[in-house]
């Protein structure tokens, strides 16, 4: 069992509320004034001193308000933080969680009709809003972006189209290989929909007048949320369309290639895509050998691919799953830490 860390975080926890205009007229009514919890290092209010900017993503289902929170036998980020700083491992930095959370549960970070413009808001409209409130350096140079799952993709999205933006990017476990991470659910899905005459629509309206989650609702939960990041339809309910006949489970190869063009595996063929990242001064994607959604397979594809293309990167492969994985973090911020000016 690990030990349990008591250390109370020694930086300074804050919170503002940022505008996300390209998340405004989403189709959920999700509202588009945001919360960010900026954690400043130790000493910032007695000094002068600026600082690096590190932007964390939170996972699907999750929220950059939750990476604050006090977990059993582990760490919060901000108590990670100053241990790998007090180790000497990296240095102080100004670490930004937003909170991108949907009535879909969650957020892949890209921009869609349905969930919001969250890829644009990543790219171009928080960056300015944390300069404009704290002491933080100027220049992509200056800035990692990073996270899991979700929030891993969501990264590496950043990395293939935005690294003017960043310097340095580290995709933990992050979504890649959508034949083997989606396509493969569309069968439960269509069962699970049965039950509401195949309307994701009136899954939904059960599933926000619950009392409860139910753990198997998540998975179609999910699969919906995906729908309307990577295929959006604005013709449709909440702009859900499923790429999938549920009646006969038969896919609908047109759509499936809406969702395939988000597929970093298939992005990462654009010699443009190759360029962003080869610009970056440090690339890390790990994931675990065990992933239950089989996301080490996408990810050998991926650095194959990088390998292929003269990318540098550094890839690790780990001896766990998909679940409570942010000891991974000891690997991935010393070295965004590192690359950075």
């Amino acid at each position: 069992m690990p030990r349990h860390s008591y250390a109370r975080p020694q930086g300074t926890l804050v919170e503002i509320e940022v505008d996300a205009p390209s998340v405004k007229d989403n189709l959920l009514g999700d509202p588009w004034q945001r919360t960010v919890s900026v954690y400043l290092p130790p000493g910032y209010e007695h000094s002068d001193a600026d600082y690096p900017l590190f932007v964390d993503l939170a996972a699907y289902t999750s929220s950059g308000l939750k990476r604050l929170s006090w977990t059993a036998y582990g760490e919060a980020v901000p108590q990670r933080v100053d241990r790998l700083v007090s180790e000497g491992k990296m240095g102080p930095a100004i670490f930004a969680f937003p909170d991108a959370f949907t009535r879909l549960g969650g957020n892949q970070y890209v921009d869609s009709l349905a969930l919001g413009g969250w890829e644009t808001f990543v790219a171009r409209d928080l960056v300015p809003q944390l300069e404009s409130s704290f002491r933080i350096r100027k220049g992509r140079e200056h800035r990692a972006v990073y996270g899991k799952s979700s929030g891993g993709y969501g990264a590496l999205i950043q990395g293939l189209r935005h690294a003017d933006q960043w310097a340095a990017v580290a995709c933990h476990s992050g979504d890649i290989g959508f034949d083997l991470v989606y396509r493969r659910e569309f069968v439960a899905l269509c069962d699970a929909l049965a039950r509401f005459d195949g309307k994701p629509a009136a899954f939904f309206e059960r599933f926000e007048a619950a009392p409860k989650v139910r753990g198997s609702d998540f998975h179609v939960l999910m699969l919906l949320a995906m729908a309307a990041s990577y295929a959006p339809d604005p013709d449709a309910p909440l702009g859900i369309s499923i790429p999938v006949d549920l009646h006969t489970a038969e896919v609908d190869e047109a759509q499936w290639k809406r969702w395939l063009a988000h597929d970093p595996l298939h992005i990462i063929e654009d010699s443009a895509a190759q360029a962003q990242l080869r610009s970056l001064m440090a690339l890390f994607i790990d994931c675990g050998s065990r992933d239950q959604y089989h996301l080490h397979h996408g990810a050998r594809r991926f650095v194959d691919k990088l390998a292929a293309a003269g990318i540098e990167h550094r890839y690790e492969e780990f001896p766990d799953n998909h679940s409570s994985i942010d000891y991974r973090l000891d690997a991935s911020l010393p070295m965004l830490y590192a690359a950075l000016g």
